[in-house]
């Protein structure tokens, strides 16, 4: 109960502006990231986190049926400080991960959505911008807890 109140009172805050990087070095503003007026998800992860890795291949197993489905989008951020931001693109690479790969060495962004110290840290954004849904943490099988979430956003 304490969980879903937290969610609750943390939901339809407008996703904040901060500066970051792509994987390929370009620059994007987070407060313009969106997905043509539909839900999009955004997934705090480091490249050391074993349960990032876990939840991430397991939403790239269904990842194509979820965008059929729903027209979803997902972006993925690197939480690793900048010293380890090179280890970023060969781990999405080596996973095959078809994400967008954003960058936030400072944990700006991360601290800027309420972000804490546990990963993954995973977010859904609405259609219009506004934070709909958090969760922290992954167990096998989460995933469909957020599919779930989009489609209700769908509705």
């Amino acid at each position: 109960m304490a969980l879903m109140l937290a969610t609750i009172s943390t939901a339809y805050a407008q996703i904040p502006s901060v500066n970051l990087k792509t994987i390929d070095g370009k620059d994007v503003n987070t407060a313009e990231l969106s997905n043509d007026g539909k839900p999009f998800i955004i997934d705090f992860f480091a490249t050391w986190c074993k349960p990032c890795n876990r939840e991430l291949d397991a939403i790239s197993e269904v990842y194509d049926e979820w965008k059929e489905e729903t027209g979803l989008k997902i972006f993925i951020v690197s939480v690793d400080r900048a010293q380890d931001m090179h280890k970023v693109k060969p781990l999405v690479d080596s996973h095959e991960w078809e994400y967008d790969v954003l960058l936030d060495p400072n944990s700006e962004f991360f601290r800027a959505t309420g972000g804490t110290n546990a990963y993954p840290y995973t977010i859904i954004v609405d259609g219009e911008g506004k934070i709909a849904y958090k969760h922290n943490g992954y167990v096998d099988g989460a995933e469909n807890e957020l599919i779930e979430k989009v489609r209700e956003l769908l509705k």
